[in-house]
């Protein structure tokens, strides 16, 4: 069954706001990107309406994040999103969008990365593995929430941008890359 992205949403932000349009601004940018890809990929199989459900709703959980230059006001580091993303739609019953949540940082982010980096989120295996994930998250990385919204980054730029997560992480965008940017 579908659901309404921007409704979801409305349950946690208010409309009108500089972080509500820096928020949606960034995820249409983000699912058009991905369905771009989706409609250049029938091969994949991927579920049309679920990458946009799912990137649109990718970065809910900003809002409880301490990152002042995009107007969130949380406690949290900027890192946990993800993770902070999944339990808010974990408590509206949402299981499949919340891995996207959880699964979109970097290029995804394994045991080793979290551990190595000893990021603070949940020391487990955080990487996309449905064909929708890695649309998504690929999809992310051509896109910034403080600069330009809807101008996507060159692909040296994204790929600088996973980089900076470890070689893993690079490698896993490289692939996607491979697959997604054709």
């Amino acid at each position: 069954m579908a659901i309404n992205p921007i409704e979801v949403i409305s349950q946690f932000y208010e409309r009108d706001t500089d972080l509500w349009r820096i928020l949606v601004e960034h995820s249409e940018a983000v699912a058009d990107f991905a369905l771009r890809i989706v409609d250049s990929h029938p091969e994949l199989g991927a579920d049309r309406q679920f990458v946009y459900e799912g990137a649109m709703l990718h970065d809910i959980g900003i809002i409880k994040t301490d990152a002042p230059g995009i107007h969130c006001y949380g406690d949290s580091p900027y890192i946990c999103h993800g993770t902070l993303g999944a339990e808010m739609l974990r408590g509206l019953g949402m299981e499949r969008h919340a891995l996207v949540c959880e699964r979109h940082t970097g290029a995804g982010l394994s045991l080793e990365d979290i551990e190595r980096q000893d990021l603070p989120i949940p020391h487990r295996d955080m990487l996309p593995l449905s064909v929708e994930e890695k649309i998504i998250c690929y999809a992310d990385k051509y896109f910034s929430k403080s600069k330009e919204l809807r101008v996507a980054k060159s692909y040296e730029k994204a790929l600088k941008s996973v980089a900076k997560f470890g070689e893993d992480s690079e490698r896993r965008f490289l692939e996607m890359h491979e697959k997604f940017g054709k």
